[in-house]
């Protein structure tokens, strides 16, 4: 008797579901707003929502939308010393990099850093021996195509090309299936601001990678140059000569930008100190 409670339970909910959504949504939005509330209605977990949302919006979404820019992949020089290479895996800290002979838009192989100690252990061996066959993809391909493809062929990593055939960025299974799970920064999310800056409880602010750097100096009353960048995030990676990493805190302008979150080749959010230096002068 139990059990066939269970089973009408487990009816009831499906057939509540799908009656909540008939006769069906016409649009994306729709659908994700017709999540919102079966959510709010305790149809769905909050987890199960997020995760239907991503799948969705996915759905409409290339590896030209998720990629990392070319112009902030991390690569290997085939003709570089070993040292240097050795160096460069460790501050950038990836599992593995695209090679390249020559200019960096002639990608040549993928590295496994693992493969690299090989070198260390044995100097004898051909650095082009221990390469693996790069995968490229068009801007173009759908994600939920290029996911398929990369559990089919058990790769982690492609080169994305543009329609002149350039490489146009690389994309990692982790970038596609944080698109499922949802926005990691979604931890953060405690409020809405019309310029990407919050104040957290300890005084400091939070500030949006993509915030305008006029935001930030009407913020912060200082007076960060407007004219070559429009986000505080170009801003200060071309202040350090490349995209901050999580954890990483760079000083400009008299201001602490601590690295909350990056992801996908950019940083999406700071925190926002004064810089020592800044409060001594303010001080004295």
């Amino acid at each position: 008797m139990q059990q066939h409670d269970r089973e009408k339970d487990r009816r009831s909910l499906f057939e509540r579901l799908v009656e909540f959504i008939s006769p069906g949504p016409d649009s994306t939005d729709e659908l994700i707003e017709s999540l919102a509330t079966a959510e709010q209605r305790e149809l769905i977990e909050p987890e199960s929502r997020v995760m239907l949302e991503g799948v969705i919006r996915m759905a409409g979404m290339s590896a030209g939308d998720v990629m990392v820019a070319v112009k902030r992949m991390d690569l290997l020089d085939i003709n570089a010393p070993y040292e240097d290479l050795l160096n460069q895996v460790i501050d950038a800290g990836h599992s593995r990099f695209p090679v390249f002979e020559g200019s960096r838009e002639n990608i040549i192989g993928v590295l496994m850093t693992k493969d690299l100690l090989k070198l260390q252990r044995a100097p004898e061996l051909n650095l082009r021996t221990l390469l693996r066959p790069p995968v490229f993809v068009p801007e173009s391909k759908g994600l939920n195509e290029l996911l398929r493809d990369f559990r089919a062929n058990r790769s982690h990593m492609a080169i994305v090309i543009d329609e002149f055939g350039k490489t146009a960025g690389l994309i990692t299974i982790e970038d596609v299936l944080e698109e499922i799970v949802g926005e990691i920064e979604d931890e953060f999310d405690v409020g809405e601001s019309d310029n990407g800056i919050f104040t957290l409880a300890d005084g400091s602010q939070r500030v949006a990678g993509d915030a305008d750097i006029e935001a930030v100096n009407t913020a912060f009353g200082i007076h960060l140059p407007v004219d070559d960048f429009d986000t505080i995030g170009g801003f200060v990676a071309h202040e350090l000569g490349r995209v901050p990493r999580r954890g990483e805190a760079v000083e400009v302008g008299g201001l602490r930008f601590s690295v909350m979150l990056a992801r996908g080749g950019a940083v999406r959010w700071f925190k926002v100190t004064r810089a020592p230096d800044a409060l001594d002068m303010s001080g004295s």
